[in-house]
């Protein structure tokens, strides 16, 4: 198979779709892989590291496009890639389509067949490829939180880990999650004040039992939420729906309790949010504000920290990227139901439940496209 991995496109995205080791290792079964001309610089790959390997550089994206049967990305395709798409084509990167119909009408246009990153799923009930990008973001969420806070920023001039005779800042996770775990322990390691919400009582117990006193939990009632919010210096969105928007659980009126000058990171952004007032930004202009409190609303929050990011995502993308290289994608996804359940867009319908539910859209089953 031709598998084709051009440079990304989205703004202030430094992550590459194959590192060299995967190439290499897609290379030893046989396929040929295309890289565009500096596809890997931002993540501290060479154009010689892919020659290295036996890949061959390709000057534009559009001759990737054109030529590759199989196509690798992080982020989901951009306008112009969209239209470079084809009939037949395989598409396999992170979409997040639920909210943005206007990616799932371009997609449905192009007649490719699109598998998400972030509704694959494992054995376990867990998403192993958005597992590594949430692990990251949840470390950066306090991180860029404590920066979002600093006075010259538009926050509240609040240090989170405090000082001797000076009370921490207070910061609220909700969503109890991959996100969330990882958001707070970076934030409890700073010396943050840090409540977890989450409406699981399973996982809320599992957290008790594995981090003890590092953090206080609570049930994610709205309440709950509600007076959480009101006394929060750092409130960090870690809600998780797979394929569906996220939900809105803090309110445009619930801003107006808050103290001035709070920070919201909003991680859930890349599905729409979890906060009324949440619209994504770039990294090149982070952080808004809506009635006194400033959102850090970043949709590629790993881009950040390339390296660290596509190194974590390339050891779990590999297994199911050679899996569609060696068998097809069509065998492939028929010998494994998890990387059926990646399967977003075919012939122009859309084809996870969720995603389909939160676009109005019909669906068409998997199942049923594996049976035609």
């Amino acid at each position: 198979m031709r598998i084709g991995c051009p440079k990304e496109i989205k703004p202030q995205e430094f992550r590459v779709g194959l590192t060299p080791h995967a190439a290499r290792e897609a290379i030893a079964h046989g396929h040929e892989v295309m890289m565009e001309i500096g596809a890997g610089l931002g993540a501290g790959f060479t154009d010689a590291d892919y020659a290295a390997v036996g890949a061959q550089l390709v000057d534009s994206a559009e001759d990737i496009f054109a030529a590759a049967d199989l196509i690798v990305k992080v982020k989901e395709p951009q306008a112009i890639e969209r239209q470079r798409l084809r009939e037949g084509q395989v598409l396999f990167t992170y979409l997040h389509l639920a909210p943005d119909p206007e990616q799932a009408r371009d997609l449905m246009s192009s007649g490719a067949t699109c598998i998400a990153y972030e509704t694959v799923t494992d054995a376990q009930g867990g998403l192993p490829l958005l597992a590594p990008m949430s692990e990251v973001a949840g470390k950066l969420a306090p991180q860029v939180g404590a920066w979002t806070l600093q006075k010259a920023n538009g926050g509240r001039g609040v240090l989170l880990g405090g000082i001797p005779g000076v009370a921490p800042g207070k910061v609220v996770v909700i969503g109890g999650g991959v996100v969330g775990m990882q958001a707070a322990r970076v934030a409890a390691g700073m010396g943050a004040e840090v409540l977890v919400l989450d409406r699981s009582l399973p996982r809320l117990r599992h957290l008790d039992e594995v981090f003890g006193r590092d953090f206080r939990t609570a049930h994610a009632s709205a309440g709950i939420i509600a007076e959480a919010v009101a006394e929060a210096d750092l409130v960090i969105g870690a809600v998780l729906v797979p394929g569906a928007a996220a939900p809105k659980l803090v309110t445009r009126d619930q801003l107006s309790t808050m103290k001035r000058g709070a920070a919201i990171v909003d991680v859930a952004i890349d599905q729409g949010g979890c906060f009324e007032t949440s619209r994504a930004t770039t990294h090149e202009d982070p952080i808004y504000e809506v009635d006194g409190v400033m959102h850090y609303c970043v949709a590629n929050m790993p881009g950040a920290v390339a390296r660290t990011s596509i190194l974590g995502l390339g050891n779990a993308t590999l297994p199911f990227l050679l899996a569609l290289a060696d068998k097809g994608w069509k065998d492939a996804l028929a010998a494994d139901p998890h990387l059926r359940n990646g399967l977003n867009v075919h012939a122009g319908r859309i084809t996870h439940p969720a995603v389909a539910a939160a676009l109005g859209e019909g669906l068409l089953p998997a199942t049923e496209v594996l049976a035609a």
